[in-house]
């Protein structure tokens, strides 16, 4: 009997240990911990370009060129050949910034507007204005941009200042033939 008594003890001391331990541990997972004050916050919101929306009258629009050389691009994020000279693009806006307007338009589906579309151009970091094309007439806006394109893309459009077309490229661009033609239409002391 008493071996018997000995080891109900032990099994409430065991029994009163696991008790307490459980209750520390608990108390302990539900502590909170305050921050200081003077923390700072840090906010992780990254902001996507924005993509306006535009038929074919926005599209008449753009393309006339504003007192300088006008370079609008046609693609689309399902089109592998845009996808690839979209970082060139992006170079070449950069190195002409404020000497040629550079513009984007966007041929996916509306319902593209707010996702993929500014999603692909913040990877690209792309800061050159861009807009979705959204008409039930392709024909006459493939016929508005150039009388030589049937509507395959990529498609990159230089004007000159007058409105004229400068340069046209029906596929993926050549940079160095771009980048002359660019050169081209600016005066002599804005050409490098």
């Amino acid at each position: 009997m008493l071996m018997l008594s000995k080891l109900f003890a032990k099994a409430a001391i065991y029994a009163a240990f696991a008790i307490t331990f459980c209750h520390v541990s608990l108390a302990q997972g539900v502590v909170a911990v305050e921050k200081p004050a003077d923390a700072p916050v840090k906010k992780t919101v990254t902001s996507l370009p924005k993509v306006k929306q535009i038929d074919i009258d926005g599209l008449r629009k753009l393309l006339k060129p504003n007192g300088k050389p006008l370079l609008i691009n046609f693609w689309a994020t399902w089109c592998d050949p845009c996808r690839e000279e979209f970082p060139d693009l992006v170079k070449i806006s950069s190195e002409f910034h404020g000497k040629v307007d550079f513009i984007t338009v966007s041929l996916d589906e509306l319902s593209d507007i707010n996702t993929y579309v500014p999603k692909f151009l913040g990877e690209m970091k792309s800061e050159m204005p861009t807009y979705l094309l959204h008409t039930p007439d392709e024909g006459a806006a493939i016929s508005m941009v150039s009388k030589n394109w049937s509507g395959n893309l990529p498609m990159t459009v230089l004007f000159d200042t007058g409105g004229g077309m400068a340069y046209e490229r029906n596929g993926k661009i050549r940079v160095e033939v771009l980048r002359e033609n660019i050169r081209k239409l600016l005066p002599v002391d804005q050409q490098k």
